[in-house]
């Protein structure tokens, strides 16, 4: 089942407290990136993020779900209607990660 543009629409407004947000279309699927980083996704109508550090630590009762059949787990977001706890946890992710890696 792919994720409905009226999902996505509403995730980028919860987000759109930074400029630096910005998705994919995937496969039907969303990927979203932070500063230019891939932070999560919206699988499915779940918006679902890496499970790093900082996230494990404001969600610590999240459950870990699959994105499609074959990838790594990911936190599922529950909480999308709070925008201060969701620029919270998407900076903070972002900030975790690696620099993407320069294209060839």
């Amino acid at each position: 089942m792919a994720s409905s543009r009226e999902y996505l629409d509403h995730i980028l407004e919860q987000l759109s407290f930074d400029e630096e947000i910005s998705y994919r279309p995937m496969m039907g699927e969303y990927i979203i990136y932070c500063k230019g980083k891939v932070i999560g996704g919206i699988y499915d109508n779940r918006f679902l993020i890496k499970p790093v550090k900082a996230s494990k630590r404001l969600m610590p009762d999240a459950l870990s779900e699959l994105p499609y059949e074959g990838a790594k787990e990911m936190l599922l977001v529950d909480n999308t209607d709070d925008r201060e706890f969701l620029c919270e946890l998407v900076c903070s992710v972002a900030d975790e990660l690696p620099a993407p890696k320069k294209k060839k």
